[in-house]
């Protein structure tokens, strides 16, 4: 039926052709385009053979009627390609199809029309190059053809449009230069080539245009200088070439644009000063000249720039102050931004004149000093911006004079003082940040007043006291940041009424008590910080219902209770809770934040089994639960979690083999396990783990060999094995993790020699530790190659043979035990420096700080004489023996014989005097013994232990004291 219709029309058209000419034959054509377009809007239903056709919508027709001259489609919502039966309707002398969804690309029967004075396809779909034979239509005046998808060069013969008066080509993918032929249109009054990807430089030709009062080429990839030619435009009324890679110094010729009202040159590469003769550009009403290289002091001044209404110099290298006379008073002055220079001074009073100011941006400078009291002059200013600077002093009263004020950035001064009680008359006042200044006393409870409040900074000042009681009646607040000060005293109840506040940060502080139960309305919250404050108690059942919470904060404090409350949250993304006092288990519900990505319980009396459900948390990138009391096995079910990078399960009570299946979580970069009980082998499956930066199994009940796997860890900083029961070698494949700069394998198992291949680990430089261990063999020298280490701890093990003469050149050393091994010989003479007990027990060790080599071989040789000298005592002491008992043999001898004579006298000569003479012998053999009792037989102790370098006498030891008064050897 569709068809037959078309048909009809088609035929009705060729029929009535004949009477009513060519106005039929466009009909015929038009009908042709209908059928061709999507029209889902319905604005081609009045296009029927049942009406004439210049009634239809869309369409003009000369004044006879004879022909379509005007076809306007803009803003239709049709689709498709262009039907090329458009190209036949040469008397068109306006094509307007723009703001639609037209595909495909511009044909080179575009030419035909060669009556088309204004050519509008700009936004839609088109795509592929401009043709050339646009360049055939002569009486083309306006082309606009940009916004869509066209790339490849401007074709050159553009040049010809001699009547061309707008050219607009933004906003597509055209590449190439601005060809030089631009400069023969004569007419043209606007050139907008923005938003290309043109290169090469602009066209001297360009001057050519002498009527041009608009050329826009921003954002392209132009390059080389602006050329002075472009003063010679002098009907220019804006010109924007921001963001390109235009250098050399801005040209002078510039000044001469006297029609000029608009001047962008941001984001190029601009260089030397600014031009003074831009003050002559009297028409000027914004000027930006922000992020290029600009340097030299600011020469422009808005007392004859009296049409300047916006002044951007943001980021270059512009130095010393803004102009005392910068302004005058009936300056238009709205905007001034200065921002990220090196301009200097105090506060620029100058600026005070410019009454009209309504922004005024001076943040990222070097500007010092006070601000001054006469600030409130500025009464129409709206925003303030000093942030990143010098200024100091206190925050003026008089900035509450300034009722239009609405943003306040002064954060990053140092700033001191109080805030100002007369703040809280800045009714309009949406945003102050004072963060990083020095600021101190209380927050007043003015502040209050400014309902209009959405953003509060104060982080990292002194502000003390306790948060304003009325904080509630700042309905529209979103941001309060508050952390890093003294402020103490509980929350206030009245925060909850802040219903639209998203962002709560009262961390590093001294607030104490519990949460309000008026929290339950923050329902917009989604962040929330408390951590390092006093804050105790269980945590609110209200907490369960912020549904929007995506951070949660609350380490380093005192709560306790469960974390159950804290487990409402789908959105939520981090969640830390370390150092607290939280007990019970970890509920399995935080399984339900599908979202979490952090998850820190650490420091806490948390128990029982780590919840299965946590292996739900496909998106965990950090998980640390130590320090608890958790027992049970690791769930096999985090194995689920393949995004992990940080897993710490240290310090609890865990228990079973460690799991092989930690070599799937191919992103850890951190793995504790360590201070649990964990028995079994190291799995090899480790060395899967190639990201691995931090392995730490320390004190558990490991036993086995360290796995050869180790040795693909090839990220790894720190391995940390010691207190286990590992035993074997260590594998020399451990030479292949060159960047460790931590090894601890002390109080272990292992046998055999110090692997040589541990000189190959060149990073190591915290610690080497191979303590109480059973190795055997000689230190190897490869050792010496380790010349970032500080610490080398090879104590307590079964080393032998000299220290080698290598390690001397660890300089680096600041710590060094090889104490309790079988060490000899002489310590190399660079680790003279180090304490006693660094070679304690290896007694064939010497050298400083132990005994000197010269002096061990003295006392060697010293050991050797005292044991001649004792054989030489005994030897005395035996001849000595033998000679007194000789002595007294012969005594006793000479005894008997003088009896017998005596005996032989007492016969002949009286018993009288043989009685006394036997009397007297008596005395001089055993002594008087009442007189004399303990004195006659005496030895002397220190005869048995010579000096070594007294002389030993050969006397009888045996010394007989006789009384010579009692002896009569003559009578």
């Amino acid at each position: 039926m569709s068809h037959f219709v078309l048909f009809f029309a088609v035929f009705s058209s060729y029929v009535f052709g004949v009477t009513f000419g060519d106005s039929l034959t466009d009909s015929y054509l038009l009908l042709r385009i209908k059928s061709k377009l999507v029209d889902p809007a319905g604005v081609l239903e009045t296009w029927s053979s049942q009406a004439h056709v210049c009634s239809w919508n869309g369409l003009t027709c000369s004044e006879d009627e004879a022909h379509v001259i005007g076809l306007n489609l803009s803003d239709s919502k049709l689709s498709g390609s262009i039907p090329p039966e458009v190209w036949n309707l040469i008397s068109l002398q306006t094509l307007d199809l723009s703001l639609n969804f037209l595909t495909g690309s511009i044909p080179s029967e575009v030419g035909q029309l060669q009556n088309l004075t204004t050519l509008l396809l700009y936004s839609n779909y088109l795509s592929g190059k401009i043709p050339p034979e646009i360049g055939l239509l002569q009486k083309l005046q306006v082309l606009r053809i940009g916004d869509n998808m066209l790339n490849g060069q401007i074709p050159t013969a553009i040049g010809n449009l001699t009547e061309l008066r707008v050219l607009a080509l933004a906003y597509c993918q055209l590449n190439g230069s601005i060809p030089a032929e631009i400069g023969n249109l004569k007419n043209l009054v606007s050139l907008d080539l923005q938003q290309n990807s043109l290169s090469g430089f602009i066209p001297t030709e360009i001057h050519g245009s002498q009527e041009l009062q608009n050329f826009a080429a921003s954002n392209n990839k132009l390059e080389g200088e602006i050329p002075a030619s472009i003063g010679r435009l002098k009907w220019l009324q804006i010109l924007n070439l921001a963001n390109n890679s235009l250098s050399g110094l801005i040209p002078t010729e510039i000044s001469q644009l006297s029609s000029l009202q608009y001047l962008n040159l941001l984001g190029n590469r601009l260089s030397g000063e600014i031009p003074s003769g831009l003050n002559h550009l009297v028409q000027l009403q914004k000027l930006d000249l922000s992020s290029n290289n600009l340097s030299g002091s600011i020469n422009l001044l808005n007392s004859q720039l009296q049409n300047l209404e916006v002044l951007v110099l943001n980021n270059n290298a512009l130095t010393g102050n803004i102009p005392s006379n910068f302004c005058l008073q009936d300056s238009n002055l709205q905007q001034l931004f200065v921002a990220q220079n090196n301009l200097s001074g105090g506060f620029p009073l100058g600026l005070l004149n410019c009454s009209s100011l309504q922004q005024l941006d001076l943040s990222n400078n070097n500007f010092e000093g006070e601000l001054p009291g006469s600030i409130d002059k500025l009464g129409n200013l709206k925003d303030l911006l000093l942030n990143n600077n010098s200024f100091s002093g206190s925050l003026p009263t008089e900035i509450g004079n300034m009722s239009n004020l609405e943003t306040i950035f002064l954060f990053d001064n140092m700033i001191t003082g109080s805030i100002p009680m007369e703040i809280g008359k800045l009714q309009k006042l949406i945003t102050i940040y004072l963060y990083d200044n020095q600021m101190s006393g209380i927050i007043p409870m003015e502040l209050t007043n400014c309902t209009s409040l959405t953003a509060i900074d104060f982080f990292g000042n002194h502000f003390s006291g306790s948060i304003p009681e009325t904080i509630g009646k700042l309905k529209n607040l979103v941001l309060l940041q508050l952390r890093q000060n003294d402020l103490s005293g509980p929350i206030p109840p009245s925060l909850g009424y802040c219903k639209k506040l998203q962002l709560l940060a009262l961390a590093d502080n001294k607030l104490s008590g519990v949460l309000p139960p008026t929290f339950r309305f923050l329902s917009e919250l989604s962040t929330i910080t408390l951590y390092n404050n006093s804050f105790e108690g269980p945590l609110p059942e209200s907490l369960s219902f912020l549904t929007s919470l995506k951070i949660i904060n609350f380490s380093h404090n005192k709560f306790s209770g469960t974390i159950f409350p804290l487990t409402g949250s789908n959105l939520l993304t981090a969640l830390d809770l370390t150092n607290n006092s939280f007990s019970g288990a970890i509920p399995s519900r935080l399984a339900n934040s599908k979202n979490l990505r952090r998850l820190r319980l650490a420091n806490n009396h948390l128990t029982d089994a780590i919840p299965s459900e946590l292996g739900q948390l496909t998106e965990l990138t950090f998980l640390d639960l130590s320090f608890n009391h958790l027992t049970g096995q690791v769930p096999s079910e985090l194995s689920s979690c393949q995004k992990l990078q940080h897993l710490l399960l240290n310090d609890n009570q865990l228990a079973g083999e460690m799991p092989s299946w930690l070599g799937n979580l191919q992103e850890l970069g951190e793995l504790d396990l360590s201070s649990n009980h964990f028995h079994g082998g190291v799995p090899a499956e480790l060395g899967n783990c190639s990201r691995l930066l931090k392995l730490s199994l320390h004190t558990n009940n490991l036993s086995g060999e360290i796995p050869e796997q180790i040795g693909e860890l090839t990220s790894l900083n720190v391995l940390n094995l010691q207190e286990n029961n590992l035993s074997g070698s260590i594998p020399p494949s451990i030479q292949d993790c060159k960047k460790l700069y931590e090894l601890r394998l002390s109080q272990n198992l292992f046998t055999g020699s110090i692997p040589s291949e541990l000189g190959r680990l060149t990073e190591l430089q915290v610690i080497l530790d191979l303590s109480r261990n059973q190795f055997s063999g000689e230190i190897p020298s490869s050792l010496g190659n380790l010349l970032k280490l500080e610490r080398l701890n090879l104590s307590f093990n079964q080393l032998e043979g000299e220290v080698p003469s290598s390690l001397g050149k660890l300089t680096s050393l600041d710590m060094l035990n090889l104490s309790n091994n079988h060490l000899q010989g002489e310590i190399p003479s660079a680790f003279s420096g180090f304490p006693l007990n660094s070679f304690l027990g290896n007694d064939k060790l010497c050298g400083p700080p132990l005994t000197s080599c010269m002096d061990a071989e003295g006392q060697e040789n010293n050991t050797l004489s005292s044991t001649a000298v004792i054989c030489i005592i005994v030897a005395i002491v035996f001849t000595s023996t033998v000679i007194c008992l000789v002595m007294i043999y012969i005594m006793l001898r000479i005894w008997f014989n003088w009896r017998k004579v005596s005996i032989s006298n007492s016969e002949g000569g009286g018993n009288i005097e043989q009685i006394k003479r036997e009397e007297d012998h008596r005395k001089w053999v055993y002594g008087d013994e009442k007189k004399r009792k303990g004195e006659y037989w005496r030895v002397n102790s220190m005869a048995l232990v010579p000096s070594q370098n007294e002389h030993i006498s050969s006397s009888c030891i045996f010394h007989i004291k006789m009384d010579s008064k009692k002896i009569n050897h003559g009578k």
